[in-house]
């Protein structure tokens, strides 16, 4: 197909539903593609009027996405056990015949508990229409769900989708808002008291390791368009997974986080270990400086192996070969840098991407070391509800998936903006140390929101 513009491929696409003969589909969900122009893809989600909008940025830069609507979603916002997962799971993998159909979602970093309004425990959306780059290539997806209902009023809810969509008009600048007024939860006397509590000889032997976060909430004068912060947000760290659902205009999710939970081609399954922090240099030589302490440090390499160490577990049942050998290496962002390690895996031929999530999340790096005992603490004594802080969020596809563990967040509601950041507590972990890796985890979206 020839590249057009956006407005001569929604034409394209108006003629090709007007000619199509839907009793020769036989496949539960269809897809149309039309090739397209270069496109500013955030700027153009940020001016559409429909809802959901849902925004995906790969941390290599090779593909971005942006999708509105919504033809098809499962969505669970009470309770859901593994096996009523497992199950929804298995009865989509029909709907992904096509390589190239996804559905975009996440997973609540707890689903025991109760998650945000519209969030929900899990909610995954196949969008109605979608634009897509893979590298510098770009593609306008409309997406049909087939498999029930009218199909008549399908192609009706298609067209009506096709015609509201606007032109897209540059994001506005970013623009600074005021505090009113600032919440942390936990506190930091009480942050003391669960590092304390972690930290406990008797407790750490069990558990030697707790990822406490905190919950950092900002009421302001004018809440922020949270495309433009994202935006923003990106241009501080391009080499980071940047994405955003926004269900309603009343709330919105954004991420820009440094950690992949896995990344799935085939068989072939790419994972790391990412903990251990400091911050970053004011010189290359300071900055170097820094990076060979943290790789010297052992409190940090201690936590970085607790997270390989698991995660190698996790996937050999799933798995023909894992490879968990890889150096250490650093990761750098804005204001800190981070031990990585990169995980190889081939997976075995029934293994599928719900067996991958329920292994692999919450990572010890979300949630500590053992799992269950980590996450029990964290339920009891946290003192609020994570909702998608610490989740995983990305895209289910039949040949390429790929989650983020979404750390470096923000939840925007009206009037307020919630932020979250964590710090792995280990044996030796310094309460006023770890408070402080927190203030240093935000000051890049801080930066972009408020006045210091």
């Amino acid at each position: 197909m020839s590249v057009t513009s956006l407005s001569q491929a929604v034409k394209s696409l108006q003629q090709r539903l007007t000619e199509l003969t839907l009793s020769e589909v036989q496949a539960p969900v269809l897809q149309l593609k039309q090739p397209i122009d270069t496109l500013p893809l955030m700027a153009w989600l940020a001016t559409q009027h429909s809802f959901p909008k849902i925004y995906w940025h790969g941390r290599n830069n090779d593909e971005e996405a942006a999708a509105i609507g919504s033809c098809h979603q499962f969505f669970f916002e009470q309770t859901v056990t593994d096996e009523q997962l497992a199950s929804v799971y298995q009865q989509q993998l029909s709907c992904l015949a096509e390589p190239d159909i996804r559905y975009y979602g996440g997973i609540a970093f707890d689903r025991r508990e109760a998650s945000w309004p519209e969030f929900g425990r899990v909610r995954f959306i196949l969008p109605r229409l979608e634009l897509r780059r893979q590298d510098e290539h770009y593609q306008l997806l409309l997406n049909l769900y087939l498999a029930e209902g009218d199909a008549q009023y399908e192609l009706a809810r298609a067209r009506d989708a096709l015609q509201a969509l606007v032109p897209a008009a540059p994001l506005a600048p970013p623009r600074k808002t005021e505090v009113l007024e600032r919440r942390d939860t936990p506190n930091q006397q009480r942050w003391q008291q669960l590092v304390s509590m972690v930290t406990e000889p008797q407790f750490n032997a069990d558990t030697p390791k707790v990822v406490l976060s905190r919950h950092t909430q900002l009421k302001v004068a004018d809440a922020p368009d949270p495309w433009t912060v994202l935006a923003s947000w990106q241009g501080r760290n391009p080499n980071s997974f940047q994405f955003g659902f926004q269900f309603s205009p009343e709330r919105s999710f954004i991420s820009c986080t440094p950690e992949r939970l896995f990344q799935r081609h085939e068989h072939e399954l790419k994972t790391e270990a990412l903990a251990g922090t400091t911050v970053r240099g004011m010189t290359a030589a300071e900055d170097q400086l820094l990076a060979q302490q943290l790789l010297d440090d052992a409190k940090n390499s201690v936590e970085n192996q607790f997270v390989r160490t698991h995660i190698v577990n996790e996937l050999n049942p799933l798995s023909d070969e894992v490879d968990g050998n890889a150096p250490l290496a650093i990761f750098k962002l804005n204001h800190i840098q981070h031990l990585h390690r990169i995980i190889r895996a081939k997976l075995k031929h029934n293994v599928n991407d719900f067996q991958l999530l329920q292994a692999m999340h919450p990572t010890p790096a979300v949630g500590g070391l053992p799992k269950q005992s980590a996450m029990d603490f964290i339920r009891e004594y946290e003192g609020y509800n994570r909702g998608w802080y610490a989740g995983a969020c990305g895209y289910l596809s039949r040949h390429v998936s790929e989650f983020a563990v979404a750390i470096r967040s923000a939840l925007l509601e009206p009037g307020t903006i919630n932020l979250f950041a964590g710090a792995g507590i280990l044996a030796g972990s310094d309460p006023q140390s770890e408070w402080q890796e927190l203030e240093n985890k935000l000051a890049t979206i801080m930066s972009i929101l408020v006045d210091f």
